[in-house]
């Protein structure tokens, strides 16, 4: 399915301080450089791209605007003109104009990747479907960590991405991967080149 040129790519908190070892094991070390393939096709097709910042409120967060940690990225820096909207919670609809400035532009589709595919990626995606938007996420665009659940069972950050994935898919999102979504960009043949 192609899609059309004014489909947005939105990447959220591709940020530095999710490197931090207090994050735990993380799955997808690829992730972003499969954020940065669709990144740089929005930009060659003149696709609208946005970007998400998280500017957390924990004292102890990396990602407190004061923080080195709160940086995007190399492979996700904004370049000139594209919009960055922060945000202080998990979705990026909440506390920020991302819902006006889609509707502004007639953007109806949306294609998520960046970080963490169970908390702000899955949020913002489950709210853009809920706000009538249509959202594919990038799987291998995508990374999270390992939790323990309440009753102390640990989950690997790969378990934990693949079950958010599963639960988006059909419900809130279209789940593609890296090739198949620059394929439909026309920015890939068919063989994936």
């Amino acid at each position: 399915m192609p899609l059309s040129a004014n489909t947005a790519l939105l990447v959220i908190d591709v940020q530095q301080g999710l490197d931090d070892p207090r994050c735990g094991q993380r799955n997808n070390p690829g992730a972003e450089r499969n954020i940065a393939a669709p990144l740089a096709a929005w930009r060659r097709t003149r696709r609208p791209v946005i970007h998400v910042q998280h500017m957390a409120l924990d004292p102890e967060s990396p990602l407190r605007p004061d923080r080195p940690g709160n940086a995007f990225k190399p492979e996700a820096v904004p370049a000139a003109g594209e919009p960055v909207f922060r945000k202080t919670v998990n979705s990026a609809f909440i506390g920020t104009l991302l819902e006006a400035h889609l509707r502004g532009r007639g953007i109806d589709t949306i294609v998520v990747a960046g970080m963490t595919t169970d908390q702000c990626v899955s949020s913002t995606t489950r709210m853009a479907a809920n706000l009538g938007f249509t959202a594919i996420v990038v799987s291998d665009g995508t990374a999270t960590f390992e939790r323990t659940g309440p009753d102390g069972e640990h989950y690997s950050a790969e378990q934990m991405h693949r079950h958010e994935l599963a639960s988006l898919h059909g419900e809130f999102a279209t789940i593609r991967r890296t090739s198949e979504v620059l394929e439909e960009i026309g920015a890939l043949d068919p063989a994936g080149r």
